[in-house]
């Protein structure tokens, strides 16, 4: 247990996917370890399987767990959300308020620089986990929401980016971070690092994750499609997932003929889901740093992926496996030599599972964000990186190094 125990809020607009996975393990463990925790997402966002999971942490958080009217967009109702949160957050007397996704970091440091302003001494913690940088900086959005950004930052004490790669999006997109910075990957929990077996009756390949474009079940039902058209034949599969596109891909499988060879399973926990297919295959136009490919990896599952956002940081020098986003020819070519020859995945999994638990911990993570917070307050922890310097310069899971970049912290 800690000795000096802070007030922590986190908040999030929508408590869904591996958002709300990365918020639930840091705010668990903050809790257990004496932080008095508390979390405030949209009413109005979610499936009664992600109700479900916010609801579970109300008795462990002693600061609370609210909702409130969230919009994605900006909109003039931005302002009645604002003041309630204000009013809300005022409360609780938070001396770190966390905000994860690009509207939950504008809420917070907004808010925060209010009540910073009025004399309460409270950091302003921002995680993108990709939001913003996603945009193209060269459209229209892009350049409104990276201009967003970069007003900002200004308003910000410390950022936390779950990959190297989304740090050098932000360096890139919206500009070098003047404030505290940290990149600290996603972790598990040591019982996630069991491997697991699939049903005999598996389907020959199993997508997990939410059902928008941007994941790329499309290209996952596409591909299936050109196996049928290249093969003659239709592998099984089963997509467990819950999103806003769910009806467009559901059409595509019927257009295609292939309801009797593809099913829609809803949501399911991760490793439950692993079970019901022979391999994974995680086709996303763009990520930051996904729970499914940790997930996939720490249970050994055989895995396809695409080279996006912090995914070849999981890879390490097995980085050359992943496939170009976006390209249905390259998806079609790997789902198909994954049937012609099953064992090799199989030993790629052995591979990519070696070390990972010492580098992708939620012990690790939780840490490594917490020491930032005491960082921006002016906290110097004996044993802990400080005065700017970088603790690793690159992460291989198959090298056994921990990797956790600091900068600007002096």
């Amino acid at each position: 247990m800690t000795k000096d125990p802070l007030r922590i809020v986190h908040c999030v607009r929508s408590p869904i996917g591996g958002i709300f996975r990365h918020i639930k393990d840091l705010a668990l463990s903050q809790a257990a370890a004496g932080h008095a925790v508390g979390l405030i997402c949209d009413s109005a966002s979610g499936s009664d399987f992600d109700n479900a999971n916010v609801d579970s942490l109300r008795d462990k958080l002693s600061l609370g767990v609210e909702r409130f009217p969230m919009r994605r967009q900006l909109s003039l109702q931005d302002m009645a959300a604002t003041r309630d949160l204000y009013r809300h957050i005022k409360g609780l007397k938070p001396d770190v308020l966390h905000g994860h996704g690009a509207k939950g970091g504008a809420y917070t440091r907004f808010i925060g620089s209010l009540l910073r302003s009025q004399g309460q001494k409270i950091e302003r913690i921002y995680c993108p986990h990709g939001g913003s940088l996603h945009y193209n900086p060269h459209s229209l959005e892009g350049r409104f929401y990276h201009a967003l950004e970069r007003v900002l930052l200004r308003m910000t004490d410390g950022i936390v980016f779950v990959s190297d790669y989304e740090y050098a999006a932000f360096e890139t997109k919206v500009i070098e971070p003047t404030c505290a910075t940290r990149v600290v990957y996603n972790g598990l929990q040591p019982s996630e690092f069991a491997p697991i077996e699939a049903n005999p009756d598996a389907a020959d390949f199993l997508y997990i994750g939410m059902l928008r474009d941007l994941k790329g079940p499309d290209l996952f039902i596409d591909a299936l499609h050109n196996l049928h058209l290249h093969t003659g034949t239709v592998p099984t599969a089963s997509i467990v997932g819950e999103g806003p596109d769910e009806p467009k891909y559901r059409k595509m499988v019927e257009d295609y003929g292939l309801s009797d060879k593809i099913s829609f399973l809803g949501a399911l926990p991760a490793r439950e889901a692993f079970k019901l297919g022979k391999c994974v295959v995680v086709p996303s136009r763009a990520e930051a740093m996904p729970y499914i490919i940790l997930e996939t990896v720490a249970a050994e599952r055989p895995l396809i992926a695409t080279r996006v956002g912090g995914v070849p940081e999981v890879f390490g020098r097995y980085a050359k496996r992943l496939i170009e986003p976006g390209n249905v020819d390259h998806l079609t070519h790997a789902m198909k030599t994954a049937l012609a020859d099953p064992d090799a995945l199989k030993d790629a999994a052995k591979l990519l599972r070696t070390c990972l638990a010492d580098t992708f911990s939620v012990d690790l993570m939780a840490d490594r964000i917490t020491t930032l917070y005491r960082h921006s307050r002016g906290e110097v922890l004996q044993g802990d990186t400080a005065n700017g310097q970088v603790q690793s310069s690159a992460q291989d899971p198959a090298s056994e190094t921990v990797y956790a970049r600091t900068s600007n912290l002096s």
